[in-house]
């Protein structure tokens, strides 16, 4: 029995064919499509023309499909958007209904799925696919697999079901944001949201919506806000409550689970020996 288990991600995954597929997002996404192959997964985002977010996906290749692995219950919402560009583009969006998506982690996720602890590394399974998560070695590894054959592939590998919580609290220490969670529709950006530590953006691809105002905010330092791990010391603040230092707000907390959250906070603020939310005490978190 391996030291790794897994869990099942409520997740919204879209399917991507046509001869034009590939041509057809690289000018839409912040990835570079082209990393994208059997052998290797990434991450990347759909912006707006002002940079900012708009959704954020896993990016794999099972079969002739490219698989945008985003929110659920937004997948229709993306699927809209993209086709506002299709134009005569040979290019096929629909809702993979048929897969579902599996995290995997723990001490042996990689060996038990026999990937190197590279981000973005992949091999087929079955028919679906296994990668190391592409934002980073240290949340695990993704499963995206045919519902039909699911416990079947988990059970042949014998990884076991884990709570939920651990990856939560696994995803929130290393600064990983979860959609809607912890960014704003059209008003986060990818800097604040940590998307190029995350791997998400390609700095040399080419053009892509909302491409102009990032490269911007990178290169000339504008960068105001970050999302960063916190420790809660007290009764544990709701998502969306203020952080303070001073009585003056500096922040606000996105997603909590039990002693630790991500807060979108200032970053004058970072240093502040006093901030608070809801009453509770906040204390920045490395993320190693």
């Amino acid at each position: 029995m391996s030291n790794a288990g897994f869990v099942r991600l409520d997740r919204g995954l879209v399917s991507v064919t046509g001869a034009d597929s590939r041509t057809f997002l690289q000018g839409l996404i912040s990835q570079n499509i082209d990393a994208v192959s059997p052998t290797q997964a990434a991450y990347g985002a759909f912006l707006t023309p002002q940079g900012k977010y708009l959704h954020d996906f896993c990016l794999a290749e099972i079969g002739d499909r490219i698989i945008l692995d985003g929110e659920h219950a937004r997948d229709d919402e993306l699927i809209a958007r993209l086709k506002r560009f299709k134009l005569r583009a040979k290019v096929e969006l629909v809702s993979a209904d048929d897969l579902a998506v599996f995290a995997v982690f723990g001490q042996d996720a990689t060996n038990a799925l026999e990937l190197p602890d590279t981000p973005g590394a992949a091999r087929q399974i079955g028919n679906g696919v296994a990668f190391v998560d592409p934002r980073s070695a240290a949340l695990g590894c993704r499963l995206i697999l045919p519902t039909a054959d699911a416990a079947a592939i988990l059970a042949e590998l014998s990884i076991t079901e884990a709570p939920l919580e651990d990856y939560e609290t696994l995803r929130i220490r290393y600064a990983i944001p979860d959609g809607t969670r912890d960014m704003d529709v059209e008003k986060s950006t990818l800097l604040e949201s940590n998307f190029e530590a995350l791997n998400g953006i390609d700095w040399e691809k080419g053009c892509y919506i909302g491409q102009e105002v990032t490269a911007r905010t990178k290169y000339r330092g504008l960068l105001k806000r970050q999302l960063v791990p916190v420790s809660v010391d007290g009764d544990a603040p709701a998502p969306g409550s203020a952080v303070c230092t001073g009585g003056k707000q500096v922040g606000e907390i996105r997603s909590i689970h039990g002693r630790v959250a991500l807060a979108s906070l200032r970053l004058d603020a970072l240093e502040s020996a006093d901030l608070t939310a809801d009453g509770a005490t906040i204390s920045p978190l490395s993320g190693d």
